[in-house]
């Protein structure tokens, strides 16, 4: 196997049909991959895989509903049916909009919803300054308002295993949730902040970290 030393490249040039093969085989599994020259010295030194690109250079996830099939029940508009305080919900998306409305009813039809039908299932007009939601008075936007959105994503995350591998599967990576209309009750940089928080506390949990 033969070395050329570039600036800027290391190119590898296979010289025999066993190099060749040899190489073609390594290539299939590394293409992608970020590697690590550790110096070594005069004589030769090693580089070491650290994996694929989007993993050891932790790459941001932007997690929106039509994103990498991979990565979707993450989203909050996907359907990941879980149950909350002894209702069940089809998506976050249904949960988070039913809150909207006053009456029982419209929540649970809302509830049902997922996808695109719950993101536009809110009533017409401004978002409510308050809600109330099992026996308590919310202030939309406040920070208690944003711990139950947090304890619905634990729920969706801990009920739903689909859901709970993709979560998973993002590893250290930061997550994102760019859209073209943010959130005022809660922006995307906090939505993404709260998966990531539930990212953590999933890995504690299996861990058994407190």
């Amino acid at each position: 196997m033969r070395v050329i030393l570039k600036t800027g490249i290391l190119v590898f040039a296979a010289e025999t049909e066993d190099e060749r093969a040899q190489f073609a085989a390594w290539s299939e599994t590394t293409r992608g991959h970020v590697f690590y020259f550790d110096g070594g010295s005069a004589k030769g030194g090693a580089l070491r895989d650290l994996g694929p690109r989007e993993e050891a250079c932790r790459e941001p996830i932007n997690i929106v509903y039509d994103i990498e099939e991979q990565w979707l029940p993450i989203s909050n508009l996907a359907e990941t049916p879980f149950t909350l305080r002894d209702k069940t919900y089809a998506s976050i998306e249904g949960f988070w909009q039913g809150l909207k409305y006053p009456l029982e009813e419209d929540r649970r039809r809302v509830a049902a919803l997922s996808g695109r039908d719950a993101k536009f299932a809110a009533p017409k007009g401004p978002t409510p300054a308050t809600f109330s939601y099992d026996g308590r008075t919310y202030v939309a936007g406040s920070a208690n308002h944003r711990a139950l959105m947090l304890q619905a994503c634990r729920a969706k995350f801990t009920q739903h295993l689909p859901a709970q591998k993709a979560l998973l599967s993002t590893g250290e990576r930061p997550l994102t949730h760019r859209v073209r209309r943010d959130s005022k009750t809660i922006p995307g940089a906090l939505m993404a902040e709260i998966w990531m928080r539930v990212r953590s506390w999933l890995k504690n949990r299996e861990t058994g970290a407190s």
